[in-house]
């Protein structure tokens, strides 16, 4: 029997103390728990586990009373969907009421709690996701969901257009499940389902929609994900910005980010197959709800001046000083993805990618300087406060610039008082 008994999480003493209680049979109660989801495919899988979600055939009051008898902290996170949370240490276990469906209108679900192991698997989206191990570490496997992490093949549990009426999130689960553990193409029933719902992705909220798709676009490798979404007219639904311009820049980036060692960045992502167009932009950033901070990468990037490849180190500084580094950053980064995909044998994109990289470095390493005069040193000096002050001070600031930040402040207040005169 497969099992996960050995690994270090499943040893923790703190789910240990969890497991027993809920598993005691000393009370007329009765019941079973036992870890369900990421944490077990996880495992199966060698990959890291962070989460530990845990389902039981006990309501949630039930669970409450036991913690407590134990003298462990319970966090009522969603009663009415059978969620306690449970803190030991600061840390949390979600435990959940075994479950079914009552009715669902493909966003919400009014549930109905259960006893029944097989009734809660089957309600589950992905084979992969419904994996349950035991008290002993031993894996329960009632759906078929060990095949399919054997060929890391993701897979709705029963029929995948039943289970994408009963919450339309699970169309771009399938893909963000399938660039995070899938291989091969995905599967051929879960594919025509997605693409026969697509339009019911505009049920869905905009945070939901953006939240799985930074999460797929946070991937390691989500090119052939992305591949999928495109052929099935998902990708186009949700970012209709990517239609004329594609998702070809995406494998190359990628290729990039893995040599250097860039931490796989959404947003980069997300601006290599869209148009650097900020009015598109803006209204895609509020379509899909993006943050402030978000919105404000986006745009800056859109915005950002053009970059040669052969300008000097002291031109790109005054470059970044009147640009700003960080839209300027994204552009370079997006290029030298490009270069470097097309500097195999091609001498001159090979050359392209080295004078890319030597600005990257600069960008990243760029401090603003600090302009050493303000508009009370103008004022100081006879200026009455108006425009005219404005008009200096951008003088000699542009002249401070040109010359590459040289003159300090004593050079700057000289000149001043010069053009004063």
């Amino acid at each position: 029997m497969t099992g996960i008994a050995d690994q270090a999480w499943f040893r923790d003493p703190a789910l240990g103390r969890i497991l027993a209680f809920l598993n005691a049979d000393d009370g007329a109660e009765g019941g079973e728990a036992r870890v369900v989801g990421g944490a077990v495919r996880n495992s199966l899988m060698g990959l890291p586990v962070s989460d530990i979600d845990i389902a039981t055939t006990l309501t949630p009051e039930i669970v409450i009373e036991r913690a407590a008898a134990a003298g462990i902290k319970a966090v009522p996170t969603g009663l009415q969907h059978g969620t306690v949370t449970l803190v030991i240490d600061g840390k949390p276990f979600e435990v959940t009421t075994l479950r079914t469906d009552v009715e669902t209108d493909g966003r919400h679900a009014k549930v109905a709690f259960s006893t029944d192991w097989k009734a809660d698997a089957e309600r589950r989206d992905l084979t992969i996701n419904a994996l349950y191990a035991d008290a002993k570490g031993e894996v329960v496997d009632l759906i078929g969901g060990l095949a399919d992490i054997e060929r890391r093949n993701i897979r709705f549990i029963g029929d995948a257009a039943t289970r994408i009426a009963e919450d339309h999130l699970r169309i771009l689960r399938f893909f963000r499940f399938f660039a995070y553990y899938g291989s091969g193409r995905p599967d051929a029933e879960g594919l025509k389902a997605c693409a026969a719902a697509r339009s019911k992705l505009k049920t869905l909220s905009a945070e939901r929609v953006w939240s799985e798709l930074r999460k797929l676009l946070s991937a390691d490798d989500p090119g052939r994900a992305l591949l999928w979404m495109r052929q099935v007219a998902v990708l186009t639904e949700i970012l209709p910005e990517t239609e004329k311009w594609g998702i070809d820049a995406i494998p190359s980036l990628v290729a990039t980010e893995k040599a250097l060692g860039w931490t796989p960045d959404p947003l980069l992502r997300l601006a290599a197959i869209v148009p650097p167009d900020a009015v598109r932009l803006e209204a895609l950033a509020a379509r899909l709800r993006l943050s402030n901070a978000e919105a404000a990468t986006l745009k800056n990037w859109a915005m950002a001046a053009p970059v040669n490849d052969e300008i000097s180190s002291a031109a790109f500084e005054r470059l970044l000083y009147r640009n700003g580094a960080d839209g300027i950053t994204t552009r370079l980064k997006l290029a030298l993805g490009v270069a470097r995909g097309k500097a195999e044998g091609d001498l001159g994109e090979m050359a392209r990618s080295a004078r890319l990289g030597k600005l990257l470095d600069q960008a990243m390493t760029w401090k603003k300087p600090q302009f050493p005069v303000n508009g009370a040193d103008v004022i100081a000096v006879g200026i009455p406060s108006g425009p005219r002050v404005g008009e200096l001070l951008g003088s000699l600031e542009n002249q401070w610039v040109e010359e590459n930040f040289a003159s300090d402040r004593a050079a700057l207040l000289a000149r001043l008082q010069e053009r004063v005169q």
